[in-house]
C-alpha cells in the first residue's frame, strides 16, 4: 500500500507541477483524502502506529501548503521565463511542427546615410551694370542785340548736357558777354552757371544757380528755378503731333539785370517771379500767357504780362500779341533801365514755315500793331526770318535775325529802331 501511496503521491506532484492542479483548496482536501484512505485500509505497521499523529499532521498541513506553495511559485517562474524567451501560440502550425517555426526577425542594418554635400551658396543677381552720367550735346547760344542809338549787348554761351542715370539732366553753362553803351565803359561778363533738371512725379522741375564775374565790377550770385504740371495730360497723334494739352509753370529768378552797361554799373538786380500757361486747344492752336512780378534792390517794382494766340494753316500761321509792363517809377535817368509807368503793344502777325531743302528749314514772319507809351499812340511793325540747317544727324545750327520798332527807351519823338541777331549751334552725342 505503501507503494500505492508513493505512486499517487508522485503523480500528484507530477500534475501539481505541469499545471493541472486547479487552485490550493483543492490540493489541501486531496491531502487529507489521501491520509483518511492510507488510515483505514491499515497499511504497514508504522502506518498504524503513527495513526494517532495523524491530527498533528492535519495541524500542521500550513507548512506542507507553504513548501508546495513555493515549489509551485518556482516552478511557474521557470515556466514564464521559458515563455519569454520563445513565445509559442496554441492555435499556430509551427507549435505542431517546430520547423515550420517563423525565425525572429533578423536586425535591421543601419542606415548609412550617404555624406551630404555642402548646398552651393545661393546664386548672387546679377548686379545691373551703372550706367555712368553721359555727355547728352553742347548747345551754344549767340545773341546780338543793338539799337540806333549806340546800344550793343553780346552773348556767347555755350551749355553743356549730361544725362544721369536717372534720366535726370545736368547742364553747365558759361561763356562771354559784352555791354556796350554810348557815354559808359563797357562791361565784360563771364557767367558760371549749374543747372539741373529732373522729375519729380508728374511735375517737371528745372533750377540754376551760378556765379557771375565781371571785369570792373563785383561779382554777383544768380539763380532761376521753375516747375513744369501738366494740368490735362497730353494728348498725342498717330503721328506724333501734339493734339491737346494744358501745362502750367512756376518761375522765381534773382539775377544781376543785364540790360545794358549803365544798368550794370550801378549794381541792378532784380527778384522775378510769376506763373506761365501754355494750352494746346487743338491740333493747330495754342495759347500762351505769362505773368512777372519784379521787385528790384532800387526799391522799384515791375508787372510785365504777354499774351499769344495762334493758329496755323498748313505751313502759314497766324498770331495775336499783347504785351503790357509796367513800373512803379520811373528810375530811367538814375538806374539805367527801361521803366515805363505805362507801356502797351498788341499787334498780328503772319509767318510761313516750311522746307526749302532736305537740310534746310526756314520760317519768315511779319507783324504790325500799335505801341502806346506814356499815353501817346505810335505804330508797331517788325519782320524777321529764322533758318535752321543740318549739318549732320548730330548738327545743326538756327540763325534769326529780326527788326523791330518797338522801343525799350524813352527817345522822346525820335525814330527807334533794333535789330536782333540771334544764332545757336547744337551738337548731339
Amino acid at each position: 500500500m505503501s507503494n500505492i501511496f508513493k505512486c499517487y503521491v508522485l503523480g500528484f506532484r507530477d500534475s501539481f507541477y505541469t499545471g493541472w492542479i486547479g487552485n490550493y483548496q483543492y490540493i489541501q482536501w486531496q491531502l487529507v483524502l489521501i491520509l483518511s484512505f492510507w488510515a483505514l485500509f491499515g497499511g504497514n505497521s508504522q502506518a498504524a502506529q503513527n495513526r494517532s499523529s495523524l491530527p498533528a499532521l492535519v495541524s500542521n498541513s500550513t507548512s506542507i501548503d507553504s513548501v508546495l506553495f513555493q515549489n509551485q511559485e518556482s516552478q511557474q517562474i521557470k515556466l514564464r521565463e521559458q515563455f519569454n524567451q520563445v513565445p509559442i501560440l496554441i492555435a499556430a502550425p509551427e507549435n505542431f511542427n517546430p520547423g515550420l517555426r517563423v525565425p525572429p526577425p533578423l536586425p535591421k542594418p543601419p542606415v548609412i546615410k550617404p555624406p551630404e554635400k555642402p548646398s552651393p551658396p545661393p546664386a548672387s543677381k546679377p548686379e545691373k551694370p551703372t550706367k555712368p552720367v553721359v555727355l547728352e550735346g553742347i548747345q551754344t547760344n549767340f545773341r546780338n542785340d543793338a539799337d540806333n542809338f549806340g546800344q550793343r549787348n553780346l552773348f556767347i554761351e555755350p551749355t553743356l548736357q549730361w544725362r544721369s542715370p536717372n534720366g535726370n539732366k545736368i547742364f553747365l553753362t558759361t561763356g562771354f558777354d559784352l555791354f556796350e553803351q554810348r557815354g559808359v565803359e563797357s562791361v565784360t561778363n563771364i557767367p558760371v552757371k549749374l543747372g539741373w533738371q529732373g522729375k519729380i512725379r508728374e511735375a517737371t522741375l528745372h533750377t540754376t544757380a551760378g556765379v557771375d564775374f565781371f571785369d570792373r565790377l563785383p561779382t554777383a550770385i544768380n539763380f532761376n528755378a521753375k516747375v513744369e504740371l501738366p494740368i490735362v495730360p497730353p494728348k498725342v497723334s498717330n503721328s506724333g503731333k501734339l493734339l491737346s494739352s494744358v501745362t502750367i509753370s512756376a518761375n522765381v529768378d534773382h539775377s544781376p539785370y543785364k540790360f545794358n552797361a549803365q544798368t550794370l554799373e550801378n549794381q541792378i538786380t532784380a527778384w522775378r517771379f510769376g506763373p506761365d500757361l501754355y494750352w494746346q486747344i487743338d491740333r493747330y492752336t495754342s495759347l500762351f500767357s505769362s505773368l512777372r512780378l519784379g521787385n528790384y534792390n532800387d526799391g522799384n517794382f515791375e508787372i510785365q504780362s504777354f499774351s499769344r494766340l495762334e493758329r496755323k494753316f498748313g505751313q502759314f500761321s497766324v498770331a495775336a500779341n499783347l504785351f503790357n509792363w509796367s513800373y512803379s517809377h520811373n528810375n530811367e535817368s538814375t538806374s539805367g533801365y527801361f521803366s515805363p509807368p505805362d507801356f502797351l503793344v498788341y499787334n498780328a502777325e503772319v509767318a510761313w514755315e516750311g522746307e526749302i531743302a532736305d537740310f534746310l528749314r526756314c520760317r519768315l514772319f511779319a507783324t504790325l500793331g500799335q505801341q502806346r507809351l506814356n499815353s501817346e499812340f505810335d505804330n508797331a511793325y517788325g519782320y524777321g526770318s529764322r533758318c535752321t540747317v543740318k549739318f549732320s544727324p548730330i548738327l545743326e545750327a538756327d540763325l534769326d535775325y529780326s527788326f523791330s520798332n518797338v522801343r525799350n527807351q524813352n527817345m522822346g519823338g525820335s525814330g527807334y529802331g533794333s535789330n536782333s541777331l540771334t544764332g545757336q549751334l547744337r551738337v548731339k552725342f
